[in-house]
């Protein structure tokens, strides 16, 4: 027992790190003999860490005792030891599979499911962030009660003492424990909420795709998100840029379309590194962005996943950003907003639906002068069913700022890449994402996009001989036929293949329009 040396404790530090109550340590003294004695030069209230920790190891934890994470046959003494290196048996990890997903029904009260997770990510964000108010909410949970602000009322029906004591147990490990938590609990509001509302947060996969592809061109100064969600995009970019050992950016901004998401994305972001982190209010429609003002500086990097498959209400003047057309759909608003906010030098990723990339009329046009302008860096396919609740496709559409002249545009197809994670989900396994990445940085770096059956550049001649679609299936073959070859079983199946895109989109719209309706009418109690 000699590793923790000649470490000093009181019995309220006994009692603490062996999850006891104060009055335990003084009956546990009281009555056995063999209790360490105090030490120390008339401090009566001191005892040898070590003496302690050898007299509580030969105590086991009555099976109704044992916390998150403990076995059977755990003593006192493993909590007391965890307890003195800084943290308990448990994790925050595992503290937050517990309260938000195995004990959630029974804890969450009259409370909507996503507001029962707001609840604890804020909790979780205070006990990281804020340990003096959370040791105010440790000493008495009301003040959580009254202090924490979010979705919906009856934060009352919510036993917070029994949350805040499971938290408290298990405070994180190590930094990497505190981002995993959280993230996790964000997985698990991003599914409710998706039920509740047809909000499809980002997934994973799909976020670290985007990241790792744009931070490998090195650390921006300016980040932005136009619709950051959760602030799932720019915590993955910040992740990205410390494995690759660079510098946090000077500032991460984003815009939210409710408070309860921008105080949600601040945290996030802040709990990845973010030292100068600004949410401000937002829209759905990009247009309307620039009339909210406050951010009208151009970034290094944009990374976003903004909503789709809905028609923009065109408003009564032209946006300045609609440089290549005027944009009906939201997908074309937000993808030239994009680029309206690109430093000269900047770069974006912006998560579109496949449609986007083959629709004809004036997203035609509008695609053809984004290609001609040289904005177009990167279009890369990604399977279907990597969301929660839809099995719609998407595509990343990697921008920078406007050349003034055509270039190349790298078409990378991992369509069929990933595997089925449940029945209704794909993942995409870490060689997976891996590919797609390299496709985009190696070409970056040497010029070179051809890799047969992934990923290949194409020159404007060859994308225009196409009508300007920007679909990677098109490009993207073990043997690709010349320009103009004349292949009508190719023909008819490509444009299978895009009404088959543009049914899925239709139908997930008119899912999200009921949905959104159901939502409305719960909320006026009908």
């Amino acid at each position: 027992m000699s590793d923790v040396g000649e470490v000093l404790v009181s019995r309220s530090d006994i009692a603490r790190m062996a999850g006891v109550k104060r009055p335990a340590v003084t009956n546990w003294e009281r009555r056995h003999p063999d209790f360490p004695a105090p030490v120390g030069g008339g401090n009566l209230d001191r005892f040898r860490a070590d003496q302690v920790l050898e007299w509580l190891s030969g105590r086991t934890i009555p099976a109704n005792a044992l916390e998150l994470g403990e076995l059977t046959g755990t003593t006192y003494g493993d909590r007391f030891r965890a307890g003195l290196s800084g943290h308990r048996s448990g994790s925050l990890l595992s503290a937050v599979e517990q309260l938000g997903a195995q004990d959630a029904e029974r804890l969450r009260g009259r409370l909507r499911m996503s507001e029962y997770l707001y609840v604890l990510l804020s909790l979780v964000f205070v006990q990281i962030r804020e340990p003096e108010r959370w040791s105010r909410f440790v000493k008495d949970p009301e003040t959580a009660l009254r202090d924490l602000d979010g979705p919906g009322q009856g934060h009352g029906e919510v036993p917070l003492p029994e949350v805040i004591r499971i938290l408290d147990n298990n405070p994180p490990a190590s930094p990497d424990d505190t981002r995993q938590a959280f993230d996790r609990l964000l997985e698990f509001l991003g599914n409710s909420d998706a039920r509740a509302a047809a909000e499809y947060h980002t997934p994973r996969s799909v976020s670290r795709v985007m990241a790792r592809a744009l931070a490998a061109q090195g650390s921006a100064k300016r980040l932005h998100d136009p619709f950051v969600r959760t602030g799932e995009l720019l915590s993955a970019y910040l992740d990205a840029v410390a494995e690759q050992g660079g510098g946090v950016p000077e500032s991460v901004t984003g815009r939210a379309d409710s408070e309860w998401t921008m105080e949600l994305a601040h945290m996030n972001i802040v709990l990845h590194g973010a030292r100068h982190a600004r949410i401000l209010p937002g829209s759905r429609y990009a247009a309307r962005n620039d009339d909210l003002g406050d951010l009208r500086a151009s970034f290094d990097v944009v990374i976003t996943n903004p909503p789709f498959g809905s028609t923009a209400r065109l408003p009564h003047y032209t946006p300045r950003h609609w440089r290549y057309g005027e944009s009906r759909s939201a997908e074309f608003d937000w993808l030239q907003y994009v680029v309206s906010r690109l430093a000269p030098e900047g770069r974006a990723a912006v998560l579109m639906p496949a449609g986007a990339a083959s629709r004809s009329s004036a997203e035609r046009r509008t695609r053809a002068s984004m290609i001609e302008d040289g904005v177009v860096e990167c279009v890369m396919s990604l399977p279907s069913r990597l969301f929660e609740l839809t099995a719609i496709q998407t595509h990343i559409w990697f921008l920078r700022a406007p050349r003034g002249r055509p270039e190349p545009v790298l078409f990378v197809n991992g369509a069929d890449l990933g595997n089925m994670a449940t029945r209704t989900r794909r993942a995409l396994a870490n060689e997976d994402m891996d590919r797609l990445v390299r496709a985009y940085t190696s070409w970056r770096e040497s010029g070179q996009g051809v890799q047969p059956g992934l990923s290949r550049a194409v020159r404007f001649a060859e994308i225009a001989a196409q009508d300007h679609r920007l679909e990677p299936a098109l490009y993207v073959r073990e043997d690709l036929p010349p320009v103009g070859a004349s292949d009508a079983v190719a023909v008819a199946r490509d444009r299978l293949a895009e009404l088959s895109d543009e049914l899925e989109r239709l139908r997930e719209q008119a899912k999200m329009i009921d949905r959104l309706v159901e939502l409305r009418l719960r909320r006026y109690g009908l």
